[in-house]
């Protein structure tokens, strides 16, 4: 299975963490927003989306890029990482997942977990979640990979 992972992990490498323990289930090559090439999506059989979270919002690069792909089809996965909890009605992954359905992807799930965060409020004690993502994160992003690998 073709897999390619794009990730914007710019603060703490904390999102390029989880796309690296995923693209080992996966057998996936990461890629920033930058370097991806949407010719390589187009042949790939899965194509993972990932970033962290700023302001409740994805990277804008991760979502310029998702916006620029053509129209097509395939399978994708969105996964993020941030600092404080998902609200349920509004969950962080939400609007690229209408993007990516929009653009023609199957969308088979997304995946998030807490991570590092030195956001201006939390950076005044050093940061919150210092230790995430820690090994069960990562290993909860390993089994989320596995089962889109059985999908």
């Amino acid at each position: 299975m073709r897999t390619v992972i794009v990730c914007a992990s710019v603060s703490h490498g904390n999102t390029r963490r989880v796309a690296d323990s995923m693209a080992q289930v996966l057998g996936a090559r990461v890629v920033s927003p930058e370097q991806a090439d949407p010719a390589e999506l187009a042949d790939a059989d899965l194509v993972g989306f990932g970033s962290g979270v700023f302001y409740s919002r994805l990277h804008p690069a991760l979502m310029s890029f998702a916006k620029a792909l053509p129209t097509g089809r395939g399978r994708a996965f969105v996964f993020a990482t941030s600092g404080l909890p998902e609200i349920p009605l509004m969950p962080f992954t939400r609007p690229l997942i209408r993007l990516l359905e929009g653009k023609g992807f199957e969308v088979d799930g997304s995946f998030s977990c807490r991570a590092f965060d030195t956001w201006t409020p939390f950076k005044l004690v050093g940061g919150i979640n210092k230790q995430r993502p820690h090994t069960g994160d990562l290993a909860a992003a390993r089994a989320f990979a596995g089962q889109l690998r059985a999908r």
